[in-house]
Formats: C-alpha cells, structure tokens, sequence
C-alpha cells in the first residue's frame, strides 16, 4: 500500500512530461502555419536541392 502511495505523490517526472507537450504543441502550430504559404514551398524545395546535392554531389553546381 505504500508502494501506491508513493506512485501517487510522485510528481518527478511531471515538469518533463509538460515541456514535452508544449514542445510538440509549439512546433504543430508552426508547421500548420508554414505549410501552406509561399515560405513553406521555398524551404521545401530548397529541401529538395539540399537532399539532391548530398545524394549526388557531381550533379549539383553551386549556381542552382
């Protein structure tokens, strides 16, 4: 009985589990902002450019 005591008291871990939630929170509301606005297609296509160059650097110049 103690044992379950103690786990109900407990509150360790909470501060963590709530900066984790405001985290997640924080960067949705971001990427639902960003997703569909002229910034949000330039950083994906320079996204795009970015993984071409890493996967075949010969292809890629430093003018594109």
């Amino acid at each position: 009985m103690n044992v379950f005591k103690k786990l109900v008291d407990e509150e360790h871990g909470q501060g963590l589990a709530e900066y984790t939630l405001i985290v997640f929170l924080v960067a949705l509301v971001f990427w639902v902002a960003m997703k569909e606005t002229s910034v949000g297609t330039a950083l994906s296509s320079n996204w795009s450019k970015i993984v071409d160059c890493v996967s075949t650097p010969f292809s890629c110049s430093s003018a594109s």
